[in-house]
């Protein structure tokens, strides 16, 4: 009989897994360990950039040559995006763009905000 090839056997039992949802639960995981350079010292970052790098972002997005290039490059999107669209799209991303894969992550305002002016600026 042929298993779908979702399909994971396991020692203890049979468990789908949906392959997109197994990489980005893989990718979610690793993120805080994923290697790179990262711009400066802590004390150096501003404090949107901070955010960026604190919450994980740079293990779906690049800025520069940190982080990861599974999402979109972030290095110049100042230049395609205000800083109010920034926002919105942070506190949630499907209002702006129902059919896009970034997870609505939980941030305060407050760190919406920073992380919002730190992405507005990068050009």
């Amino acid at each position: 009989m042929a298993r779908e090839p979702a399909d994971v056997q396991e020692g203890l039992g049979h468990v789908t897994v949906r392959p997109g949802i197994f990489v980005v639960a893989l990718i979610l995981t690793l993120a805080p360990a994923v290697p790179g350079p990262r711009p400066g010292s802590a004390a150096e970052r501003t404090p949107g950039e901070k955010v960026f790098f604190d919450q994980g972002c740079h293990g779906c997005h690049t800025v520069g040559k940190a982080g990861t290039p599974i999402g979109p490059d972030l290095s110049r999107i100042g230049s395609k995006r205000s800083r109010e669209y920034l926002v919105g799209w942070l506190k949630d991303p499907a209002a702006q763009a129902p059919r896009a894969h970034m997870p609505r992550i939980r941030l305060s305002n407050a760190e919406i905000a920073r992380l919002a002016t730190y992405l507005s600026e990068l050009r």
